[in-house]
């Protein structure tokens, strides 16, 4: 039996003797509102009679008296009052293939008040027995400020599923006026669940319209029977109701411009570098003189900007300045790239636990391998050697731990300094991914089977840990595209179920709401992503690899059968994160939005550097520092969203992945990734004095543009097309 609270122990028993004042039936489900004293419950009721209630408004501490009810073919509104103030209701049933229940609370109090509890929103119900004798399980829900949804199975009585999302994004205007937050706002413990408003202490609700909540309730029959079978579901409810949420409004972003301006400041902004023995180095964080440098801080910028040089067709000579750095990370003590470089390990501070000479978290030994291995694979023979002069100690390690890796050990013995995330929750469970990435590059580089013998024995580590596979977002990502890869090597469906998993992790790490309140009010975060579980801030770099991780998940995934909602969420994501890294750099935030104290090194607000961190609104951004090795964002971003046709001044900047490009004579065609339910936009730029005639094709018609000015064209156009390009100058 579980516990339940004086605001749900009454609530079977008067919605059981209480009238529905609206009924609707709707993809063999039935709806049903009901009005008790103090509450408004929406009721869904399963063809096997499950059931389950919503409270979509709650009086406090009155009492509700129904004013007016008008229905609509897929829409009712309901008026009501109270001696506090009013509220109207909307209910709506707008999806004809899911059943989806969306509904939106909005109350105006009469004066100001202070309302210092509200209870939660979802009660399973049963036919005839007590709620506390329910049962089910919850598999994700919100934690901190990312997404407010929560999706669970309801198992006792077996019912079915319920994917609940809370649109936050809409509830802004009462988080802004009473100084509160929608961080952990969905949760609970069974069987009271959902949302539930922060409590309303220091400023009052003002006596204005004010919504409460706006829900997106997606019903399901099945109750999943197995990890792969959750984390699909997950990424098609999500998929479904991505569907129905509001987005914010974009604005394009030059990265163009940016990535000449951060190159200069990288070069010339003496506290992003350090010197040792006559070669420099990159600082990890702006003006950190104390730290020694660290090896892949310095590959985490080389790889952008050799990417960058080679989308620009022009020499770059800062990289040859930090390539010559690499070899002396090598420790011939242990035969392998070490963390901080060997020369001045003695200058460690001790202070944290990775901060003590050979002291590995586990993720760090292969993310540096990795990014050596597609230098490699870039015909840099340089780092081709000190990768595979590194790999026998990395493979090792991997032997020793079983594939299974702590969170710290001390590289020159493998003692475990620290084995677990948090007590019985086991170790970094994605770094299995990340080595079965690397080993893929070093099978595609050396053709030797060893190392996709390699990948194949790491990802099995991976089956049966459902969302608590995720550790680490961008090692999660990269996790992704390897099983990807390892599934149209074998053709075998576990790897391709397992990816789902990974992007399932990432994307129950995601925020898929714009809290516009506070700080916040001056930077985008719709569908940000957190670095980790618990981690109370988005972190530039690490949502940068998720970016092009993804991006090459997309490209990878061509040809292929995959789920639609990924065809549609990962676009999305990166057509979002294209437009919202901007604001990691402190020239785009307000500057009462930057931390005055900083855990590591400064903040030069001028200079485009990215800060690490970016919180809730009401938190200050940049606490632990502008970090240099997140300065290879915009060489990024510009080497991917913008394609160079050549020999016409001529670039194409789109939002979504682009594929299949070929130029003829006066014409450009490529197919633009994504989900034709969703549009991109495609933006002609000339760099020439005059912009040629341009013309847009889809494969059945010319495509308008929406807008033109003397040197840009734009176009909105769908996911999914074939699209030709021509032009006369």
């Amino acid at each position: 039996m579980n516990p339940i609270s004086a605001w749900t122990i009454n609530v079977q028993s008067e919605l059981s003797t209480t009238a529905p004042i609206f009924e609707k039936s709707f993809l063999n489900f039935i709806v049903e509102v009901k009005c008790t004293d103090n509450s408004v419950f929406i009721i869904c009721i399963w063809p096997n009679n499950g059931r389950i209630a919503f409270r979509a408004a709650y009086a406090i501490t009155s009492t509700f008296n129904l004013e007016e009810i008008k229905e609509k073919e897929d829409l009712v509104e309901i008026s009501l009052s109270t001696t506090l103030g009013t509220y109207k209701m909307t209910l709506e049933f707008s999806d004809a293939k899911n059943p989806i229940v969306h509904y939106i609370t909005q109350f105006t109090p009469y004066k100001p008040i202070l309302i210092p509890f509200w209870p939660r929103d979802i009660i399973p119900l049963t036919l005839n027995g007590n709620i506390e004798n329910t049962a089910g399980k919850v598999h994700i829900q919100q934690v901190g400020a990312r997404s407010g949804l929560q999706y669970f199975s309801l198992t006792k009585p077996v019912t079915g599923s319920v994917f609940y999302f809370q649109n936050l994004s809409a509830i802004n205007p009462f988080f802004e006026a009473t100084k509160t937050s929608g961080a952990e706002t969905v949760g609970g413990d069974w069987p009271e669940l959902g949302f539930r408003l922060p409590a309303v202490i220091e400023e009052p609700l003002p006596d204005k319209p004010v919504i409460l909540s706006d829900a997106y309730v997606l019903l399901s029959n099945n109750i999943p029977k197995d990890n792969l079978e959750g984390t699909q579901e997950f990424l098609t409810h999500l998929g479904a109701l991505y569907r129905h949420i509001p987005k914010p409004e974009l604005t394009y972003h030059n990265w163009m411009t940016s990535a000449k301006t951060a190159l200069h400041d990288l070069i010339n902004n003496k506290g992003c570098w350090t010197n040792s023995c006559g070669l420099s180095y990159l600082n990890a964080y702006l003006c950190d003189y104390k730290t020694p440098p660290e090896i892949m801080v310095q590959l985490a910028v080389i790889l952008p900007l050799s990417e960058y040089e080679k989308w620009l067709s022009k020499d770059i000579p800062v990289i040859n300045d930090l390539k010559k750095g690499l070899n002396t990370f090598y420790d011939s003590n242990i035969k392998c790239i070490s963390r901080w470089l060997p020369a001045m390990a003695d200058n460690l501070d001790q202070s944290e636990e990775q901060k003590k000479e050979y002291v590995m978290d586990s993720w760090y030994l292969y993310h540096p391998l990795m990014n050596l291995s597609r230098l490699a694979l870039d015909g840099d023979k340089n780092a081709e050697k000190l990768l595979l002069d590194s790999l026998e100690y990395a493979i090792g390690v991997a032997h020793f731990f079983d594939y299974e890796w702590p969170v710290f050990y001390k590289m020159d013995t493998l003692k475990v300094i620290k084995a677990e995330t948090q007590p019985g929750e086991g170790g970094e469970k994605d770094v299995p991914g990340s080595y079965a990435h690397l080993m893929l590059n070093v099978w595609k580089l050396t053709k030797q089977k060893r190392y996709l013998n390699e990948a194949v024995k790491a990802s099995k580590k991976l089956e049966g840990l459902g969302f608590d596979l995720f550790y680490q977002a961008n090692n999660t990502a990269f996790a992704a595209g390897a099983l990807l890869r390892l599934y149209k090597e074998f053709k075998e469906e576990i790897y391709l179920q397992l990816s789902y998993v990974c992007l399932a992790g990432i994307l129950k790490n995601a925020q898929l709401w714009e809290p516009n309140y506070g700080y916040s009010k001056h930077y985008h975060s719709f569908f940000g992503v957190f670095p980790l579980n618990d981690a109370p801030y988005r972190a530039a770099y690490e949502e940068f690899e998720v970016y092009t991780a993804l991006y090459d998940y997309m490209k990878e995934a061509l040809g292929l059968k995959i789920l639609d909602a990924v065809k549609v969420l990962l676009p999305e994501f990166i057509k979002y994160t294209v437009h919202r890294l901007p604001y990691y750099f402190p020239p785009m935030l307000h500057k009462d939005a930057l931390a005055k104290e900083v855990k590591t090194g400064e903040i030069n607000s001028t200079i485009w550097i990215p800060l690490e961190d970016i919180y809730d609104g009401w938190d200050l951004c940049g606490k632990i520092g502008q970090e240099v090795y997140g300065a290879g964002l915009p060489f990024g971003i510009v080497s991917r969203q913008y394609f160079k046709i050549p020999n016409t001044g001529l670039i194409v900047f789109c939002e979504y992945p682009l594929t299949n490009i070929k130029k003829t004579n006066n014409s450009l065609q490529f197919k633009i990734i994504g989900s034709a339910d969703f549009t991109s936009l495609v933006k002609i730029i000339s760099d020439k004095e005059e912009m040629p005639e341009i013309t847009l094709k889809n494969k059945t018609a010319k495509i308008e543009a929406v807008r033109r000015t003397k040197k840009e064209i734009d176009f909105q156009i769908e996911g999914n097309s074939t699209i030709n390009l021509s032009w006369k100058s």
